[in-house]
């Protein structure tokens, strides 16, 4: 059985005096997309934050690639994963491609001058994610969905074999959702990169997702398939509300409408 390359276990972590996560055991193997969905205030930012490292006074344990992620340096583990915020209005004094170029720097020692490898690597992570008409514009000129391109850009030229996104599509409009979505689906599928994404939308991830993690209250409510959690029932306990899961002959999995709507 492959290892996993992201192990917690009994992870614990309070922020200004509150339990935030509370007991949380996980396995994530390489090259699966995960979606951790649930009410707000239940933790999930707060989760892949700890697994990103950027949260490291937690209780328990987590592993990356089989190594305590206290042992790993900032610059280490960014050679193994990519963190991906959400795409807020953050203004950037950078072109698309300077920005692209930061991804490259765990690869990189100080005044080091960029290799041939470190360009390859900018111009395959542009080419990926079809931004090449924006190489030389300013990231503080882009919409929300370009600059989320830009964000998925960097995290490739970084090489990070995990992607840890927060809400990837939340603030943008459909036809950018789609693209986002047609983007990690790919890079998840075609290059066997590992994503974790917090979303939103409930529709956006189980149509997208290997597997379902909710967090409700600080801790797992749910750990399974997307079959498993598209069930009325199901939801209505992780988030406290009526759910409607609606067969759609267009769709593999029932659409999800809350709140008890016809």
């Amino acid at each position: 059985m492959t290892k996993p390359v992201i192990q917690v276990e009994n992870l614990s972590i309070r922020l200004s005096g509150k339990a935030i996560l509370q007991d949380i055991t996980l396995n994530v193997s390489a090259g699966e997309y995960v979606s951790i969905i649930g009410p707000n205030g239940a933790g999930k930012t707060t989760l892949i934050k700890c697994m990103g490292g950027i949260y490291r006074d937690c209780g328990g344990s987590i592993q990356i690639g089989g190594k305590a992620i206290k042992a790993y340096s900032s610059k280490e583990l960014a050679q193994l994963l990519s963190y991906v915020p959400q795409a807020e209005g953050r203004t950037l004094p950078f072109s698309v491609e300077e920005f692209v170029m930061m991804g490259r720097y765990p690869h990189l020692s100080p005044f080091t001058p960029l290799k041939a490898e470190d360009r390859e690597a900018v111009d395959r992570a542009i080419a990926q994610t079809g931004i090449e008409a924006l190489r030389n514009q300013p990231m503080n000129t882009l919409s929300g969905g370009e600059r989320q391109m830009a964000f998925i850009a960097g995290a490739l030229a970084q090489g990070a074999r995990i992607f840890l996104l927060d809400e990837p599509t939340t603030f943008l409009d459909y036809r950018h959702q789609a693209a986002v979505m047609r983007i990690l689906k790919s890079i998840c599928s075609d290059s066997g990169i590992t994503i974790i994404a917090v979303h939103h939308d409930i529709n956006i991830a189980t149509e997208n997702s290997d597997r379902m993690i909710a967090l409700k209250d600080g801790r797992i409510a749910f750990d399974g398939i997307s079959a498993e959690i598209t069930d009325s029932a199901t939801l209505e306990e992780i988030f406290d509300t009526p759910f409607h899961c609606i067969a759609d002959n267009q769709r593999p999995l029932p659409l999800v409408i809350p709140g008890g709507a016809e």
